[in-house]
């Protein structure tokens, strides 16, 4: 299995990153005593398809993050093959399976679960960048939420981006261009991904997950190829129940007390998926903490002094995780609630697009043989300024209650 077997539908990306991987390993083989070096191999960094920063965008679901984790540990593919002109990025060798698990000593994988990335952790990423690699061929860092860092956070980045140690390699995720500083995204190469057809996500959730035919085809459907989306639809079951329950909003709207309970309900949920990530996850990390800080079984639990300041900081992370696990919980909410619409404007509008989610046909079909296609469109402009009001951190319950009373008015 190569590296590159994840990434789905974006091949003209693939052969982008293969051939800058050959370059990059060719690069790392010159420096090497008495290795052998392929007479078409480049001469130097500025002359190879190689590059010392990478910008990776696309919508959500398109694999922005698996092409910089693939493209990660090619350039740190130690496999024999390549010295008989081989590509790398093998995907079997100790270089590319640590790469690939998150074990590699020279792969830092940065993805934030909360709100934001501020200037002490792209500090300390930055002193990270500038060591040389311990072992691997390069230092490569990976940063999935690009778009999260704060413009001082930014301002930090650029100047290693600017000028990075010889063999260093940033790998920058965002949704688009516009998400990241000018003055950074001017200094990196740009590789756009786009969403992969529905056919493609298909069959990667049957090769890579054993999912049954009818039901990876149907989960990739409803997410209009959002990869991670339709495989956790996919395989759990939880997911499914609450795509449902997104999914009956429109046909519960028709008074007001409909509207209130149908917003409670959706920001209920949303924080239940934040209450179940704090289940699984805070209690460990807590227990962990307080192990490593020496909390004595025999004191009652309590920490030694000067140790209180390092556990209100987890706290607080905590809490920073769980808002945004109820933002993203809610967003994908919305996201489901615009598919719904885009369907019932596509039935209205006679068009041959294919239903997203066709396993609710009759509540598309009764939707819109109940109002226009202006209705419609105003109720999704409303489903997509819910949105933009989450964004700018307006109350939770206060945005999608006004989602679903304009969702009534139509």
């Amino acid at each position: 299995m190569a590296v590159w077997d994840d990434l789905v539908g974006q091949e003209r990306v693939k052969e982008q990153l293969a051939a800058a991987a050959q370059d990059a390993d060719a690069l790392v083989t010159a420096e090497e005593p008495g290795s052998v070096v392929p007479e078409s191999a480049p001469e130097s960094m500025s002359a190879s398809r190689m590059t010392h920063a990478w910008l990776f965008t696309g919508p959500p679901g398109s694999g922005r993050a698996t092409a910089a984790r693939a493209f990660a540990a090619a350039l740190q593919c130690v496999s024999p093959d390549r010295a008989l002109g081989g590509a790398p990025g093998c995907g079997f060798c100790d270089g590319c399976h640590t790469a690939l698990v998150g074990t590699h000593a020279d792969v830092e994988v940065v993805r934030t679960d909360v709100l934001s990335i501020g200037v002490k952790e792209t500090r300390d990423l930055v002193r990270r960048a500038s060591m040389s690699p311990a072992g691997g061929r390069w230092q490569v860092i990976v940063l999935e939420d690009a778009d999260r860092l704060t413009e001082g956070a930014g301002n930090v980045l650029l100047k290693a981006v600017e000028e990075p140690a010889p063999r260093t390699v940033w790998l920058l995720c965002a949704p688009s261009i516009e998400d990241v500083l000018p003055t950074i995204r001017s200094r990196c190469r740009l590789l756009t991904l786009s969403t992969p057809a529905t056919s493609a996500v298909a069959d990667m959730l049957m090769r890579r997950d054993g999912i049954e035919p009818a039901a990876a085809t149907a989960a990739a459907r409803a997410t209009q190829g959002h990869i991670g989306r339709a495989r956790r639809l996919a395989t759990d079951e939880r997911a499914r129940a609450r795509r449902a329950a997104v999914l009956k909003l429109p046909l519960r709207v028709d008074d007001i007390g409909g509207c209130l309970k149908a917003a409670q309900e959706l920001i209920d949920a949303a924080g239940e998926d934040a209450k179940q990530v704090a289940e699984e996850v805070d209690t460990k990390e807590t227990e962990e903490l307080r192990a490593a800080l020496g909390a004595a079984a025999g004191t009652g639990g309590r920490l030694p002094r000067g140790t209180a300041g390092v556990m209100k900081e987890l706290q607080d992370r905590q809490k920073r995780r769980s808002t945004r696990t109820q933002r993203d919980s809610l967003d994908l909410a919305l996201t489901d609630l615009t598919g719904f619409y885009r369907d019932v404007l596509a039935l209205q509008l006679g068009t041959a697009a294919e239903l997203a989610n066709e396993d609710v046909r009759d509540s598309v079909e009764r939707i819109a043989a109940g109002s226009t296609p202006e209705r419609t469109l105003r109720r999704i402009e409303a489903v997509i300024a819910c949105r933009q009001a989450l964004d700018r951190n307006v109350a939770p319950l206060l945005a999608v209650e006004a989602m679903t009373a304009a969702l009534r008015a139509g």
